[in-house]
């Protein structure tokens, strides 16, 4: 029996080029077929709190929420029995306005289903242009 002491041992080698290739296909991969969709959203511009008070607006409609899930469109009242005779609410507080600016008024304490609601409505009359409004408060 021969033993050998003095043998060449190769190191092992580990090569990276084919697993980066490997992961720049897959990179690639998920960039192709990712889809990029977009919902259908509401057009909602937040206000800003300031200290002047701003122009009222001749084409908007004021609908104010209270705590009891009370509804008052252009101060008068109305109750929310569903989304289509409130949209017919909307559009009839509208009259001649084509695209009026809907002006939300919660009260603190009122859900967010109410104003979600309100929300809906708008978007089954046609309305995009939905504004909140809010309190100033003085330091």
């Amino acid at each position: 029996m021969r033993f050998r002491t003095h043998a060449f041992r190769e190191e092992p080698e580990i090569n990276f080029i084919p697993l980066i290739d490997v992961l720049l296909v897959i990179l690639i991969f998920l960039i192709i077929t990712t889809t990029y969709t977009r919902q259908s959203e509401l057009q909602i511009n937040l206000p800003t709190a300031e200290s002047s008070r701003p122009a009222e607006q001749v084409n908007q409609i004021d609908i104010a929420v209270d705590a009891n899930g009370n509804y008052v469109i252009n101060k008068t009242p109305h109750t929310y029995t569903s989304r289509d005779a409130f949209a017919a609410a909307l559009k009839s507080a509208a009259a001649d306005n084509k695209d009026p600016v809907v002006t939300i008024s919660a009260d603190a304490l009122a859900s967010h289903q109410s104003v979600i609601r309100v929300m809906e409505a708008a978007q089954a009359a046609g309305y995009g242009k939905i504004a909140f409004t809010i309190q100033t408060v003085k330091n």
